[in-house]
């Protein structure tokens, strides 16, 4: 081991990762005084954007909205080129904020932590990284991420293949030269969706294996006007004030009107300007599409409409379109150009579930009829969501708890934050809270400055050790799933509900009420003076 130079004086917070919420939760943490130190795994600030390089990655969120909310002279000092930022300007981004609070020299980089254990006598957190580092602290955050844990599929001869082999989750940061070369792409959620298209263009052939049809809208990505600019600047306060307790933590609602409630032409209307302004707002044009069967098939059947329209050869189409879902219950892609892809003669699509992989071998992949040559396999097969960069980490609790076994039936948390059995731990945009269902930069910033509240109320007290209860734990739990059961995303076997990794408990993970009411139950629980945590010495 080689402990860190401050082992014998425990941090008062260590915060894993450095993406929008380590930075944030780094930032506030050291403002407000504390002793706090950040680790990320990798080579530098970005989290998600760091690792996800590959052409096309972009952010389905208003760039305006998808950023900090906490200081209107960084919101006037940054200009956004497009409405949808790519990854490159996310990352940019990211890199002038960390320069200009100067976060970077709060964090230790190259550190994966592989496991992070409890001392009941001192109340201390032990973290231990791959490369052997350990570091002490008070209170621990994990501001992970819940799409971090890349997950390569299980097939077999997987090891085999003998030509370059790329992940959409770790994409080179040199790029990849497809130019000319037979290029297949496994995966068809939002990465293979948003790489496919800039691949077919490049590649002498693009094969995707498709496994799940997904549904994607156009996202009418295009730069802001310098009329629009000057009017983000002026109103971005009030954009804010719209989103700090909306539903999806960002200024667009739905229309009030339930879909039944309107005429045909008042929905085809509705349905057609939400299509136009793209991407996930389309899963929110009426207020009931997400909980009505009903309303739910109008939107279906308008955006099966649209596809059709984008494809030449239906049956191609039959293939792309999903039919084992409501549409909206796995996340909606955005795509450009993706379904129009399938028209050009270098493309082709096989369907996995009628055709499926018997093995990938060094020259290629096999299927069930017949063998296909490959130079290249992209792999876009998505993550452990939501739990899997947790669970990946040795996490020892108090009085014997393991992370591990303590989430085998299924994850528990109180409000997302709090697990029981794990004192002076935190858990940012993980399981219980809106997470991938609203602006992960605005819930970030309102989940830090919760849990470092916490932190302070329990520093001013004399509190060493907080915990959530188990009673409150396992009724937010039961809360979660009553709610996800009122909608129709329990239908789908999503990675909202843990479907793509085998083995895995299927239960739906993030709380899906709204981060407006969320945040009211986070400011309930803070203003009666934190009553479902144990609070001891």
């Amino acid at each position: 081991m080689h402990p860190s130079a401050g082992q014998d004086s425990p941090h008062d917070v260590i915060i894993i990762g450095a993406g929008f919420a380590g930075l944030y939760g780094v930032h506030q943490a050291a403002r407000a005084g504390l002793d706090v130190l950040g680790l990320e795994a990798g080579e530098g600030v970005g989290g998600t954007w760091f690792w996800n390089r590959y052409p096309g990655a972009r952010c389905d969120v208003e760039s305006v909205d998808y950023s900090y909310s906490f200081d209107p002279e960084l919101e006037q000092s940054w200009t956004w080129t497009e409405r949808f930022a790519a990854q490159p300007e996310i990352l940019a981004y990211i890199d002038h904020v960390a320069d200009r609070f100067g976060l970077r020299e709060r964090y230790r980089f190259n550190r994966f932590v592989t496991a992070a254990h409890f001392d009941e006598g001192e109340s201390i957190w032990t973290l231990r990284t791959e490369g052997g580092e350990e570091y002490r602290s008070r209170f621990v955050i994990f501001a992970t991420g819940c799409l971090s844990a890349p997950i390569k599929p299980n097939i077999p001869g997987v090891e085999t293949f003998a030509g370059e082999e790329l992940f959409t989750a770790r994409w080179p940061e040199e790029g990849a030269a497809l130019e000319g070369k037979r290029v297949g792409v496994i995966g068809t959620g939002s990465s293979g969706i948003q790489v496919s298209p800039i691949i077919a263009r490049q590649a002498q052939a693009l094969t995707v294996f498709q496994r799940s049809a997904n549904f994607s809208v156009p996202m009418p990505n295009r730069p802001w006007t310098e009329a629009e600019q000057e009017h983000i600047r002026a109103t971005y306060r009030q954009r804010r004030e719209k989103s700090f307790y909306a539903p999806a933590a960002t200024p667009h609602p739905s229309i009030q009107t339930k879909a039944l409630e309107l005429s045909a032409e008042e929905r085809e209307a509705a349905m057609e300007d939400r299509w136009n302004q793209g991407g996930v707002l389309f899963n929110k044009v009426f207020p009931d599409q997400n909980s009505d069967l009903t309303a739910n098939e109008l939107v279906r059947e308008f955006a099966v409409a649209k596809i059709r329209a984008k494809i030449d050869d239906q049956r191609v189409a039959d293939d792309l379109i999903p039919t084992d879902h409501p549409i909206g219950t796995k996340r909606i892609c955005t795509d450009s150009g993706y379904y129009e892809m399938f028209n050009r003669p270098n493309v082709s699509l096989v369907n996995l579930r009628r055709e499926p992989i018997e093995e990938i071998t060094p020259t290629g992949v096999r299927t069930a009829e017949r063998f296909i040559e490959l130079d290249t396999l992209v792999y876009a097969t998505g993550f452990d969501a939501m739990t899997g960069a947790l669970l990946r980490i040795d996490i020892q609790g108090a009085r014997g708890s393991r992370l591990a076994e303590t989430w085998a039936d299924g994850p528990l948390t109180y409000l997302g934050f709090g697990i029981p059995g794990f004192p002076n731990m935190f858990s940012i945009n993980s399981v219980g809270t809106p997470s991938v269902m609203a602006n992960m930069v605005l819930h970030s910033e309102q989940q830090l400055d919760w849990v470092l509240a916490l932190v302070n109320h329990c520093r001013a007290k004399g509190v060493r050790r907080v915990e959530a209860g188990a009673e409150a734990a396992a009724k937010w739990t039961d809360h979660l799933m009553e709610v996800a059961e009122g909608t129709l995303f329990v239908k789908a076997n999503s990675w909202y509900m843990g479907a793509n990794v085998e083995g895995k408990k299927r239960v739906f993970m993030p709380y899906i009420g709204g981060f407006g009411n969320y945040r009211r139950f986070c400011d309930e629980e803070r203003d009666n003076g934190y009553p479902n945590f144990e609070l001891g010495e």
